[in-house]
């Protein structure tokens, strides 16, 4: 069997290419975001099998796949290849590094900093729920294409950012959150099936959209929902309106994206302009 290792160190220039980027003469490439909380979106022949560290990675009959980088991950991801004639390749992808904001949010509610004991079971029961979501592996392809942002307003957010909620340490703030008026319109970034869609503690009106191949994006704080579980709905088609609902000071859409229990930078992956910095 003819097998061959070739090395793709991540960097900025790297994310800045128009779509695939591996040694020219590897049979799968690689585009999208190799940086942390970055997805990966690749091409590889027909009828090739790939494993990442170790483990078999959906491959669509067209050959697309993806795969993220946990916000942290430091180490590579293995990418290993198998084609219809034998040959093998593995490649070492790094993610680049990023450097994470502070930022410090007062106003809350204590039970949303501090929730009482029947709260965090609630918290905990949705949250398995939402974990277990997370697992569907769909055939669908619509992660290939990268997305539209769902809202207008201003960032009042970013992913990473460790959160100080009324002076208490938080986690990271996992998602990019856009401040828009109370009731602006929330559309979808890329075509999807819509698997959840209710009130949720924190999260408030919570809207989970699956892309394909574990690859999933949410929508918090919802005031209104304009789709319900099952639905297709078509990129810009509008899917609920901004507000203030869970765990929020004021009207904006947190909006985060998965591929299954990694955590990922939405922003990373669009195509149309970000909004304005606040």
């Amino acid at each position: 069997m003819i097998g061959r290792r070739l090395f793709l160190a991540a960097s900025a220039a790297l994310t800045a290419l128009p779509r695939f980027a591996f040694a020219q003469a590897s049979r799968t490439m690689l585009g999208g975001s190799t940086t942390q909380g970055g997805l990966a979106v690749g091409k590889t022949e027909a009828g090739a099998a790939l494993m990442l560290d170790g483990k078999p990675l959906h491959v669509s009959p067209a050959g697309d796949f993806a795969f993220g980088f946990a916000y942290d991950q430091k180490t590579p991801s293995i990418l290993a290849a198998r084609y219809a004639d034998g040959l093998t390749e593995t490649h070492d992808v790094t993610p680049s590094i990023r450097q994470y904001e502070i930022q410090s949010i007062t106003g809350l509610p204590p039970k949303f900093v501090a929730p009482p004991p029947e709260d965090e079971a609630r918290i905990k029961a949705e949250h398995a729920r939402l974990a277990e979501a997370r697992t569907r592996d769909s055939d669908a392809t619509w992660f290939a294409e990268p997305l539209d942002w769902p809202a207008k307003g201003i960032i009042s957010g970013v992913f990473g950012s460790q959160r100080i909620l009324n002076g208490v340490p938080s986690a990271p703030h996992f998602g990019v959150d856009i401040a828009g008026g109370e009731g602006a319109p929330i559309h979808a970034p890329a075509d999807a099936t819509v698997l959840m869609a209710e009130d949720f503690f924190l999260e408030g009106g919570f809207t989970l959209l699956d892309h394909g191949h574990g690859v999933f994006t949410e929508y918090l704080h919802q005031s209104k929902f304009l789709v319900k579980p099952g639905d297709a709905v078509a990129r810009g088609q509008q899917i609920g309106n901004i507000g203030h609902t869970g765990r929020a000071t004021g009207p904006h859409l947190h909006w985060a994206m998965n591929w299954f229990q990694v955590r990922l930078d939405p922003s990373l992956s669009t195509r149309t302009p970000a909004p304005d910095r606040a």
